[in-house]
């Protein structure tokens, strides 16, 4: 994809996109991956905007979290509440940029971003790169299987001797190398790493892979988009949190308050309710 502007988003609920958009939107996602957005000049205060405007980066591909909707805006509860956050601040968010996940620590140690925003798993490694701020959702890892299918495993072990799938750099491939691939459970030939989620479910689909180790919340939207289902759930305790440059302190601190303000004043759960449903986080 070549070098663009992201479009800005007409608010869109998480019930409203699934009514509208139908399953055949989340396919188009797919030919995303390896896409970036805008990727000439660096973040730090934005494009002329002042030097208190950021730039966002995310991934999408991961509903209801960051996705295209059907007229290729970027929507999701993310987006939303990046957005809710920043304006609690005295920063102003300038434009979003589009990664690969794996690609989004980089842009942001390159300055082409100053924040991560997409669903982004807060982990000791991480943090030896780049700083978060205060957890804004918890999440555990949930197993999609075909739909009716004839596998229903219970448990990680039962994908011994399967074809599995998951994302490249995100909690459900680490899942797989660590709790299957590298204990020798899993052969690392029946494993595939994926750019993009919906490239996995596409295969999960067509019966090219046998099952997805995701995190639960994209799992349940892909549940509800496509003919999967989640078979059981990993608890993982991960939590996820906007990512910032490890010096830079005062968007960090910054965020933290926002995040604060958007959770009293109740946009939290207002945003939640859209792309959840009320869920808890």
């Amino acid at each position: 994809m070549g070098n663009a502007q992201s479009n800005r988003r007409s608010p869109v609920s998480r019930r409203a996109y699934l009514k509208a958009a139908g399953a055949g939107s989340l396919v188009g996602i797919a030919g995303l991956a390896g896409c970036t957005v805008d990727t000439n000049g660096g973040g730090g205060g934005g494009d002329g905007d002042g030097e208190n405007a950021i730039i966002a980066g995310t991934a999408p591909g991961f509903p209801p979290f960051e996705l295209k909707n059907e007229q290729g805006e970027l929507v999701g509860f993310d987006i939303d509440l990046l957005e809710a956050v920043v304006a609690e601040t005295d920063y102003s968010l300038s434009e979003w940029r589009e990664f690969e996940f794996d690609s989004l620590i980089t842009a942001l140690q390159n300055d082409r971003i100053d924040v991560i925003a997409a669903a982004m798993t807060i982990t000791p490694d991480r943090r030896q790169t780049i700083s978060f701020t205060d957890p804004y959702y918890n999440a555990d890892q949930s197993v999609l299987v075909r739909r009716g299918g004839d596998f229903q495993p219970e448990s990680l072990d039962d994908l011994s001797g399967r074809r599995v799938g998951a994302q490249e750099g995100t909690t459900g491939d680490g899942v797989v190398q660590d709790r299957l691939v590298d204990p020798g459970k899993l052969d690392a030939a029946d494993y595939n790493a994926y750019g993009n989620y919906v490239l996995a479910v596409e295969d999960l689909e067509n019966g090219n892979i046998d099952a997805v180790v995701l995190d639960r919340p994209v799992a349940e939207t892909f549940a509800q988009e496509r003919d999967v289902e989640v078979a059981f759930t990993v608890k993982t305790g991960e939590r996820y949190g906007f990512g910032v440059r490890q010096n830079d302190d005062s968007l960090r601190t910054a965020l933290n308050d926002g995040l604060q303000a958007v959770r009293e004043s109740g946009r939290y759960e207002e945003i939640r309710n859209e792309w959840f449903g009320g869920s808890p986080s």
